[in-house]
């Protein structure tokens, strides 16, 4: 999934839960309104998704209060020593986990700031057919600048 791809189903989901996209756009970008697709692509470019990513007002329709959200958990390895002393590595497969918190929205904008690729971060809560194939793969690492704008999110199936 590129980075367009995604942004527009961030914008679509926020868009039903109230978000209007085209409004923040105008308010916050200094552009002028030509339409969804020009809107999208000046997007893409760059690190301007961040300043949707990071905008309250997105943050507050995509992660509502107080609702249930679904997100995915990546897969982890880790050692654990048990109570005879021995070293035992724990396996740990992705799954679906569920969520509510009253100030959700604030919480995952503080875990994206966090993060060096906030987009891989809220690509966790868009539960699509790909997420759901491509959760037993490791997690894409971040890439270099050079290629930010044509970055696949999640690896295509080898």
């Amino acid at each position: 999934m590129t980075r367009g791809e995604l942004l527009h189903l961030l914008i679509g989901q926020g868009r039903i839960q109230g978000f209007e996209f085209r409004r923040w756009f105008v308010q916050n970008t200094g552009e002028t309104w030509s339409g969804y697709p020009e809107a999208l692509q000046w997007l893409t470019k760059g690190k301007r998704s961040h300043m949707l990513l990071f905008s309250h007002e997105f943050a507050k329709h995509f992660f509502q209060s107080g609702r249930r959200i679904q997100y995915v958990v990546e897969p982890q390895t880790f050692e654990r020593v048990t109570a005879d002393g021995r070293s035992l590595t724990v396996n740990r497969k992705a799954h679906l986990r569920h969520s509510s918190r009253d100030d959700v929205w604030r919480f995952h904008l503080r875990e994206m700031a966090a993060r060096a690729e906030p987009l891989h971060y809220i690509r966790r809560f868009l539960i699509t057919e790909e997420t759901i194939a491509a959760v037993s793969r490791p997690p894409v690492q971040a890439s270099d600048e050079d290629n930010y704008d044509n970055e696949n999110l999640i690896r295509d199936i080898a």
